[in-house]
């Protein structure tokens, strides 16, 4: 009896470049956090502390997630090759030298974030709190960990091995290895503090946030659910900060070695920022938000305020989606799923597409010189983030992989291909 063969499933002809994240690891860490929301606003725990718990709760399961079903730690790309068991006598100088060029790099850090008094005041105390409180743990920490992970780094003298060098004077060391490894901490030290300081307010707000009857208030349920979204955001964003780390393969690859680079992401950020009140960049005088503008309208209310929703959803998606590796102005794998199958850059898209519905500038409570004055300076918001874009892309084009799916959005992408369009291309 004959059997017909079953053709095979057909394959993309142009199938999109893989992803160096999995959807699952986003998914994981996203029902971490809302299952201990749902615990927190059970027994109002709204406190720092509970804040605190949030972040174990999102990157708990990813780090699971990560080893157990994505096995990143055995990708080639963690520069450690597990079948090494170099006897300790072979490494235990490189391990050396490396510590006093981590320890090195922490006291550098903690120097500057005893002279900034910027650090000491508001909420940034708090992440100052952390840092204090974690220091001695990781300090001790730091020693096993880094004899054990030489003995199985294919190449262990890094960055940080590098410093240590040049600090002892016991070997030559590579100028630009010294660099990355300053810029790689600058970025993580830069961010990670912010990240920090902003977790527990966003954090308390939602969970003290009452819901009586907030389905009949378009504006209160947008407003909370637009604060569950950043709550969810700064959640992973923070995560991604904390676990750069080797065996999960949520390493800084290289961090951004153009000052414009730096220059667009710091101005977006305190104490540089210039978006802030009063700052250069702030649109806000003579304007007013959406809900006043629309205010006595319900049926415009609900479908503006859902909108608005769904631009922060996909701005919280954007960060999701990095799983354990988020990061400004780092490279630590590309990402080609989720969102970032639609756009280069949806978080920015969405940020700025909300800010412009938002606040609608055109419009002013004052007069047609606050309405032109305010139109511009968000245009000129979205210009730094344009800006912020194209030094990002620059950055990571020197990655082939990279290069391969700016070249696959052109193609078949809709927001690049939308834009083609309007520019007539």
């Amino acid at each position: 009896m004959s059997q017909e063969a079953v053709p095979a499933p057909r394959q993309p002809a142009d199938p999109r470049p893989a992803s160096a994240v999995s959807h699952g690891v986003g998914i994981a860490g996203l029902a971490g956090v809302i299952a201990w929301i749902v615990v927190a606003r059970t027994y109002g725990m709204d406190g720092p502390y509970a804040a605190l718990v949030n972040l174990l709760a999102c990157g708990l399961p990813m780090v699971l997630w990560s080893l157990l079903v994505d096995k990143v730690h055995r990708r080639a790309s963690t520069g450690i090759d597990w079948s090494l068991r170099r006897p300790w006598r072979e490494t235990i100088d490189i391990s050396l030298i490396k510590l006093v060029g981590i320890w090195a790099t922490w006291a550098g850090i903690a120097l500057i974030y005893a002279t900034g008094r910027f650090y000491w005041v508001g909420n940034f105390s708090f992440a100052m709190w952390c840092f204090i409180t974690a220091a001695p743990v990781l300090f001790v920490l730091s020693i096993p960990y880094v004899l054990w992970i030489d003995r199985r780094l294919v190449e262990p003298r890094d960055g940080a091995w590098a410093l240590g060098a040049w600090i002892t004077n016991t070997s030559r060391a590579e100028p630009e290895a010294i660099y990355a490894h300053l810029r790689a901490w600058g970025v993580k030290a830069f961010f990670l503090a912010f990240m920090l300081a902003i977790v527990p307010p966003g954090f308390g707000d939602f969970i003290r946030t009452p819901t009586f009857g907030i389905l009949r208030d378009p504006v209160a349920l947008a407003n909370w659910l637009i604060t569950f979204m950043f709550v969810i955001d700064v959640a992973f964003a923070t995560v991604g900060y904390i676990l750069t780390m080797r065996p999960l393969d949520a390493h800084i690859r290289s961090a951004n070695p153009y000052a414009a680079g730096w220059a667009a992401a710091l101005i977006c950020y305190p104490p540089f920022i210039l978006m802030d009140a009063g700052g250069p960049l702030d649109y806000h005088p003579g304007t007013a938000e959406w809900s006043q503008w629309l205010w006595g309208h319900p049926v415009l209310l609900s479908m503006v305020g859902a909108l608005l929703v769904l631009l922060t959803g996909i701005y919280a998606w954007a960060t999701v989606a990095f799983g354990l590796r988020f990061s400004n102005l780092t490279h630590r794998g590309i990402l080609t799923h989720g969102p970032y199958a639609w756009s280069r850059h949806p978080a920015y898209l969405t940020k700025n597409l909300f800010w412009w519905l938002s606040t609608v500038p055109i419009l002013s409570t004052g007069s047609l010189v606050d309405a032109a004055r305010a139109t511009l300076i968000l245009a000129a918001v979205s210009g730094v983030y344009y800006w912020r874009a194209r030094t990002e892309e620059r950055h990571l084009c020197a990655d082939p992989v990279y290069r391969e799916y700016s070249a696959w959005m052109s193609r078949h992408a809709p927001v690049p291909r939308f834009f083609r369009w309007v520019g007539g291309r």
